[in-house]
């Protein structure tokens, strides 16, 4: 076998081995658009958008008696570098 048809043949695995990785992102894209599609169709996402909204207190969703700790000890620490 020469060093040119060893390069053809690397070649064309190349070729296919892409091609192989291609298709797979292409079936992957389309199967979760579907997936995306069927349960907004079914209303399955309005849970997760009302389980996601921030509880009480801060605007991340933590509690109250937490921001008002972090508020307390950032107002210290701001009068003891004064």
């Amino acid at each position: 076998m020469t060093i040119v048809q060893m390069l053809g043949q690397s070649g064309i695995l190349t070729l296919l081995g892409m091609a192989i990785v291609f298709s797979f992102l292409i079936v992957m894209i389309v199967s979760i658009t579907l997936v995306g599609k069927l349960l907004h169709a079914l209303g399955a996402d309005k849970d997760v958008r009302l389980s996601a909204a921030p509880k009480s207190g801060g605007a991340s969703g933590t509690p109250g008696a937490v921001t008002a700790a972090i508020s307390a000890a950032v107002a210290e620490y701001g009068k003891s570098r004064k």
